[in-house]
């Protein structure tokens, strides 16, 4: 992901060093060496990231974050110093910079924290191309089929995990074709029982059954020259799978209670989370429906194996959320929190991720989302990649910046930093008295 990133730092080796590091992953890169140079820069030129260093002459990097801020600026910013306390930190990260590191720099490490919160960056305005958020290569290959199949009038299958977003998928074949100004119509065949079920496909006349005692249209009258989205379509019985069947093939509907047909114009789309031919292979589905419906199929990818989509859903989610009510609004999502969010295996995929995003915006209320708002079972399914972030090198000089850097996550609270770091709370107060982190570095709420 090419990015324009603006690295700020007095020490010319430091900065040069960075921004050539930088270019090899493929940045564009500009430098600063005071604060004053890069307040002038980002007056003139959009940057999507900025590496910022604390102690400068002039504007230093705290105050210049805090000119960002008030400027309405919400560039993404990580600050790099070497001579970190977790005051210092705290104020940084308060004040709104997303990621705070210490020098010396691992090379690796900085690589993936520009990465990380380039990926934080929101959706560009408007929706994504047919409707669809992510920049994966599963994904991807997603789209290019609905863009190719969506002017056909072929009949499509969406199949996928629950919650993957076969609707959404659904509605943007629609969109794209020809009937997009026709209805669009989507029922859940796995929602209603039989009797209800075929009523409400193919109509019924009066007196047909208890309680019939008027005409009702169908939902393929309704979705006359548009499009009819079966979800869920392999739990239909094989009794109504035989009446879809002759729908598909002779362009008509018969209903409930009548002997006369009723010719439709209607697009299917049918979903599944279910294999269908391996349910044909055994008798539960009808396998000539199979081939009539499987025309033209697209197979969505579930979260887990496109995780790198997850930081662009939350913006997308972010942004939906924003748009309903006050208790919406949130000002993002910390770097921590979304590195739990990516470590979880999300069984519920898209759908269970906008829930786990709307609870968080409550829990947040009008603040960044952070790791303590999420819910306590994906904290723990990611407490091993977390502890693996913090878990204290050999060296005593690294183990201190390791102490400073999850103090500084935690905004000083010690019992969840000593969490991040795996280790009891007494270890942690032993091994800060060690290193001479004292309560002027390490304040506790």
């Amino acid at each position: 992901m090419s990015a324009r990133i603006l690295v700020v730092d007095d020490d010319r080796s430091f900065r040069l060093s960075t921004a050539e590091l930088l270019r090899q992953d493929g940045h564009a890169v500009s430098v600063a060496a005071t604060g004053a140079e890069a307040a002038s820069a980002l007056e003139g030129q959009h940057f999507d990231l900025l590496l910022l260093d604390v102690r400068m002459p002039g504007i230093d990097g705290v105050r210049l974050v805090e000119v960002l801020r008030r400027r309405g600026q919400r560039i993404p910013v990580l600050m790099i110093s070497g001579y970190a306390t977790v005051a210092m930190a705290v104020e940084s990260l308060h004040l709104g910079a997303d990621d705070f590191l210490t020098k010396p720099v691992d090379p690796e490490q900085l690589s993936a924290r520009v990465a990380e919160l380039l990926a934080l960056r929101p959706v560009a305005d408007g929706p994504a191309p047919a409707g669809l958020v992510g920049s994966t290569t599963g994904l991807a290959e997603v789209v290019e089929a609905v863009r190719r199949v969506a002017p056909s009038e072929a009949t499509v299958l969406v199949t996928g995990e629950t919650g993957t977003g076969k609707e959404l998928v659904a509605r943007a074949v629609h969109d794209l074709s020809p009937r997009a100004a026709r209805p669009f119509v989507p029922v859940n065949c796995a929602a209603l029982a039989e009797g209800l079920l075929e009523s409400e496909l193919f109509g019924h006349v009066r007196g047909a059954f208890t309680g019939a005692v008027a005409d009702k249209e169908g939902l393929f009258a309704a979705a006359h020259g548009g499009t009819l989205l079966l979800d869920e379509v392999g739990d239909m019985s094989l009794r109504l799978q035989q009446r879809l069947l002759r729908v598909l093939q002779e362009r008509e509907v018969v209903p409930v209670g009548s002997s006369k047909a009723r010719p439709v114009d209607v697009r299917v789309v049918a979903a599944t989370h279910r294999d269908l031919a391996a349910e044909a292979a055994v008798g539960r589905f009808r396998e000539d429906l199979y081939y009539r419906l499987n025309v033209f199929r697209i197979k969505l990818p579930p979260l887990r194996e496109r995780r790198e989509d997850i930081p662009l859903l939350v913006s997308a989610a972010l942004q939906r959320l924003a748009g309903r009510s006050p208790a919406g609004q949130a000002e993002g999502c910390s770097p921590l929190a979304m590195r739990i969010l990516r470590a979880y295996a999300w069984p519920g995929n898209v759908r269970q991720l906008f829930a786990v995003v709307e609870a968080a915006v409550i829990r947040a209320a009008g603040e960044r989302v952070e790791a303590q708002h999420l819910p306590p079972e994906l904290r723990a399914a990611a407490a091993g990649e977390v502890e693996e972030r913090y878990k204290p090198p050999a060296d005593q000089a690294a183990e201190r910046r390791a102490i400073l850097a999850a103090l500084a996550e935690a905004d000083g609270v010690r019992s969840r930093a000593a969490d991040l770091l795996g280790m009891s709370r007494t270890t942690l107060w032993r091994r800060m008295r060690a290193y001479g982190i004292g309560d002027e570095e390490a304040p506790t709420p």
